[in-house]
């Protein structure tokens, strides 16, 4: 029996198709993940008051919290003083104020950020059942 042949004359094969398309396809995932942007898993906002006491702790309990929980972060510290208009434009109405813009739900939170549990319950690292249960330890 003779082999399939295209309008030129030539056999078709369909396994070499395959093979080249599969080979084309982990070619083109392969150089997906070599050109991939790495995106910072969190973006984080701190706004604070010049060098004030509280804004001072708080970019440092920060800092801290990121470098210990945090696998990939970008923190952005912004001075109120410098540059108002970021503040209107977050509608920032106390400083310091810690603003998780990635991943979604945007959250604010207002203080030296020394509450390390609440914060963390706040950027979904801490399960909140886990953190009332710990409550309900402590009280009893």
């Amino acid at each position: 029996m003779a082999k399939p042949t295209k309008g030129n004359g030539k056999a078709a094969s369909k396994r070499p198709l395959k093979t080249k398309l599969r080979g084309a396809t982990a070619a083109f995932e392969e150089a997906l993940k070599e050109r991939a942007v790495v995106r910072p898993r969190y973006i984080l906002r701190l706004y604070v008051t010049g060098s004030s006491h509280r804004s001072l702790q708080a970019v440092y309990n920060l800092k801290k919290l990121c470098e210990e929980y945090l696998p990939d972060y970008e923190l952005e510290v912004i001075d109120i003083y410098k540059d108002p208009g970021a503040a209107r434009e977050e509608q920032i109405i106390a400083a310091p104020t810690l603003v998780k813009k990635l991943p979604r739900p945007i959250r604010k939170f207002v203080g030296d950020m020394s509450n390390t549990q609440k914060i963390l319950v706040g950027l979904d690292l801490y399960q909140r059942q886990e953190n009332e249960e710990g409550l309900r330890r402590a009280r009893s």
